[in-house]
């Protein structure tokens, strides 16, 4: 196993600013939130991640990929935000239903389900916000009515499982609490696309969790797990849309250059196979989220510490070939932290947290081009994305 990097290291690299837990933030940039006649086709969601109260920064989605600002946006989440980088993935979620957004609150140790309304905007209902089981929730991972939490806190750090009813209500599923020793620090849980596996990425540790799940909810280690990462800091994961046993980890913190991504095979244990020996590098620095087209034929990554989107083709294997890196933005510094493609894999949108914006690309095939970018409200830490 290699040796762990100190947490503010961590941080640092992949942090919205890159500037660890002393996060600053822009303000809003100016002509942001162009003014289009072009037909609303869905929404974009983000995870403001604010101080004291929580909020969710709403857009409506166009059909030439332009945002602009829902009515009353942003949203009250309910709990606390930490206000810093929470350097994980998936702190925002949506119910493939598109009924509900599940955010964390990691500032109060809580998570919030809010209902999405038939005009794109959300509505916190009593009773919706509850604890996360652990401290500094970071992640959420959601198939059909079953969620699970990483707790990222120095202490009290696990996996929690919950039960999503139909009107919204989050319940813990006794026995579901998975224990990280201290340290740990996920940074990001998912579920395949049959809801069969599920793992999380220890940051902290550079180790890779990985189970089954079962018909109550419950989740059983592979025989082989936790596994030793490829690369140091295993950061975000995805599963193959098209191919639930591929699964694609980020390696954020192998050092200046050296950032890449990982593909497993998992089996229906959890068991864990690396496809190849080595990670597929990408040549940049801190590579820290990634996500994958609904086709699973292209996969893309962002990497922090250079401000860049680096895309690959996916094989049929789950093989991942380079085919170059894009910067995220001709303004330095941005602080890209997420991303997050549309429905149709068309338009690829990402977090730059620290000019306090949403970026937007369109996608062809593996090529990316820049469009205009959206302004997030002031005082956001973006941090996470979600797209309907």
């Amino acid at each position: 196993m290699r040796h762990p990097l100190p947490r503010a290291k961590h941080l640092a690299v992949c942090s919205a600013a890159l500037a660890g837990l002393g996060l600053a933030i822009a303000p809003a940039v100016a002509g942001a939130s162009p003014t289009t006649s072009s037909p609303v086709v869905g929404n974009v969601y983000v995870d403001d991640n604010t101080t004291g109260v929580n909020t969710i920064a709403g857009f409506a989605r166009h059909a030439d990929a332009s945002l602009t600002p829902l009515a009353d946006a942003p949203f009250v989440a309910g709990g606390a935000g930490a206000g810093s980088s929470l350097a994980s993935q998936g702190a925002l979620q949506i119910t493939a239903d598109g009924k509900f957004v599940v955010a964390v609150d990691a500032g109060s140790n809580q998570v919030s389900v809010l209902r999405v309304e038939n005009d794109g905007s959300l509505k916190l209902l009593p009773g919706r916000v509850v604890s996360s089981g652990g401290t500094l929730p970071v992640s959420v991972a959601i198939h059909d009515n079953l969620v699970y939490v990483a707790n990222a806190g120095p202490t009290n750090s696990n996996y929690t499982g919950f039960t999503l009813s139909p009107s919204g209500h989050l319940a813990p599923i006794p026995g579901s609490t998975i224990s990280l020793p201290n340290g740990s620090q996920p940074g990001d849980v998912s579920f395949n696309s049959t809801g069969t596996n599920l793992i999380g990425a220890r940051v902290g540790t550079s180790l890779i969790d990985s189970f089954s799940v079962g018909s109550n909810g419950l989740l059983t280690a592979a025989p082989t797990s936790p596994i030793a990462a490829q690369a140091t800091g295993p950061f975000g994961s995805e599963f193959n849309p098209a191919d639930p046993s591929q699964l694609f980890v980020s390696n954020a913190h192998q050092g200046a250059g050296q950032g890449s991504v990982s593909t497993f095979i998992a089996a229906g244990d959890g068991t864990l196979s690396a496809v190849s020996p080595t990670p597929s590098a990408n040549g940049q620095s801190g590579t820290c989220w990634v996500d994958v087209n609904s086709s699973g034929t292209a996969l893309f990554a962002v990497n922090t510490g250079s401000g860049t989107v680096s895309s690959y083709s996916v094989g049929s294997n789950g093989a991942l070939t380079l085919a170059g890196n894009t910067p995220v933005s001709s303004q330095a510094g941005v602080g890209a932290v997420d991303l997050r493609l549309g429905p149709a894999g068309k338009t690829l949108w990402v977090d730059e947290s620290k000019a306090n914006q949403i970026g937007v690309f369109a996608v062809n095939g593996t090529s990316l081009t820049q469009l205009p970018s959206v302004a997030l409200p002031v005082g956001a830490a973006a941090a996470g994305i979600v797209v309907t």
